[in-house]
């Protein structure tokens, strides 16, 4: 283990041999100091207590053991107010907006403008909307109205406006964890500008992320967190990526992904003229067997919408779904219909979508395989552990065990309950959104050595990511969409970065040129 740096000279935040217990110690015995006007990266693999110590550091979660100091005084905030009222905010992975109140009142939810001492609390709508038309024009929010209800707003927006609440008022510690997983280049950009005027000013930032290019760039110091311990903290200029990686998971990880030997077959999933309204525009492909087919485009292209209307979540308003050997048309109305002719998603919104935060593991993993855990029309205990026990053995979730609740665990152990899950039904087609968001380095690659396993099976796979090199690495064709519109499908050995960028734009441009699009622009990266 490396030496760690205990420098407490002049620290905005301590925290001094804290420590977690829940069915087991998730965090032990770490400290750190945060000083004014510095980025801390804090990184690890999931599980490993980032955000733990983050929800400790922010009011959320009571430490077992260990103490903290603000300003060289105690520190002990019992809730997220008393944390914030002391100037300590925290963006947290799991959105926290109101979805049925407006962007602008969930910015100013807790200090809405009145109008006048005599107004007996009536709030100046006026003055609301110019003071969120200012805070949202600071990440880029710039077009969008702020009367607008943020449940209307896709999954990347209200991740700005959730970050554009924290930037608000006076703030000493400002914690962001995962806050870059569902934004484009230009919004990551506008976020990291930000970020440069509060270091400015002399806010001290935790800043928690996977994307280990990210921290190279923002960070001054990087502590790295192992199960539960902290295994590094120094100058992010003396490590390099690898040796991160290394420290973080405790071992040498490769950069290759490999698939395994896979034969694509004839078509198994059709979809022809999909649409519904202008969100999703008479879209047509299919996929055959055995394949990885990519779906890439800017936030707001369609992408999750068109996942949706395959999966029946939302009703399509035109055009057709054909699935089997051969695909032919199937009617679906409703999840439970796509499920029945073995179609399934795995959603990114697994929070609000995906789980049953209060239950516990094993219920979450027997949703939709109630036919392989009953008995005689009851649960059978038993055979729901056994379900559970295999998924997380094969996905590597780390958890006390099948009973844990599920709200327990990290985001990315989080996720791969809701792989789990479908994963243990037998359907031929499995619609990824974002099945990477908030995974870890080491994880990422287990779950593409999981897909490589499914095509192998000869079983259809479409993966919707922002991260364009992630689909350019385990894809066989990629299909980019552009306002609603598919504008092209690209074979393994004819792409190129630009080409689909340029694809990805091409349903913005009104004069029918080439987009001029940032090399960039759809967070082209390798994953790390």
């Amino acid at each position: 283990m490396d030496s760690i740096d205990h420098d407490e000279t002049n620290a905005v935040l301590e925290v001094i041999g804290i420590g977690k217990t829940y069915a087991e110690p998730v965090l032990a015995d770490v400290t750190l100091a945060l000083h004014a006007g510095e980025v801390l990266a804090l990184t690890g693999e999931n599980g490993a207590g980032k955000s733990t110590l983050s929800k400790i550091v922010g009011g959320l979660v009571t430490p077992t053991t260990g103490t903290m100091r603000l300003g060289g005084r105690p520190y002990a905030p019992a809730s997220r107010q008393q944390a914030e009222a002391l100037g300590v905010r925290m963006v947290m992975q799991e959105l926290n907006l109101l979805p049925t109140l407006s962007v602008a009142e969930n910015l100013f939810f807790d200090c809405l403008p009145r109008r006048g001492p005599r107004a007996l609390g009536w709030v100046d709508r006026r003055r609301l909307a110019d003071d969120a038309r200012a805070a949202m024009a600071r990440v880029g929010l710039d077009a969008i109205d702020p009367g607008t209800p943020v449940s209307s707003l896709g999954i990347g927006h209200q991740q700005m406006v959730e970050i554009a609440r924290n930037l608000i008022g006076e703030t000493r510690v400002l914690i962001f964890d995962e806050p870059t997983a569902m934004l484009t280049a230009r919004e990551v950009d506008l976020l990291f500008e930000q970020i440069e005027r509060l270091k400015a000013s002399g806010v001290a930032v935790v800043y928690i992320s996977h994307r280990l290019e990210e921290l190279a760039r923002i960070a001054e110091r990087v502590a790295v967190l192992r199960d539960g311990r902290l295994v590094h903290a120094g100058a992010m200029a003396d490590v390099t990526t690898d040796r991160l990686v290394t420290k973080m998971v405790g071992r040498e990880i490769g950069e290759r992904i490999e698939l395994g030997v896979r034969k694509l077959g004839a078509p198994l999933l059709r979809v022809e003229g999909l649409g519904r309204g202008d969100v999703v525009r008479d879209v047509s492909f299919e996929v055959r067997e055995g394949e990885i087919f990519g779906v890439s485009g800017l936030i707001g292209a369609g992408r999750t919408e068109l996942m949706r209307l395959i999966y029946g979540a939302d009703t399509a308003d035109r055009g057709t779904v054909s699935v089997g050997r051969p695909p032919m048309p199937v009617r679906i109305g409703s999840p439970a219909d796509a499920v029945r002719h073995g179609i399934v998603l795995i959603t990114e919104d697994r929070k609000g979508e995906g789980l049953l935060l209060p239950h516990s593991i094993a219920a979450n993993v027997s949703l939709g395989n109630t036919t392989s855990v009953a008995s005689w029309g009851l649960i059978d205990g038993r055979r729901e552990t056994t379900l559970a026990r295999r998924q997380m053995e094969a996905l590597r979730v780390r958890a006390a065990g099948p009973a844990q609740p599920v709200a327990e665990l990290s985001g990315g152990n989080q996720q791969k309950v809701v792989i789990g899950r479908w994963l243990a039904r037998d359907a031929d087609v499995l619609l990824f959104d974002e099945p990477t968001r908030g995974i870890d380095v080491g994880a990422k690659f287990d779950i593409y050595g999981l897909m490589g396993a499914l095509s192998r099976e000869r079983r259809a796979l479409v993966v919707v990511s922002s991260d364009l090199r992630e689909l350019m690495l385990i894809c066989d064709r990629i299909a980019v969409m552009s306002a609603g519109r598919l504008t092209g499908i690209f074979e393994r050995d004819g792409w190129t970065q630009d080409a689909l960028l340029a694809a990805a734009f091409a349903g913005h441009l009104g004069n029918g040129g080439a987009p001029q699009a940032p090399a960039n622009a759809l967070n082209a990266r390798r994953p790390s």
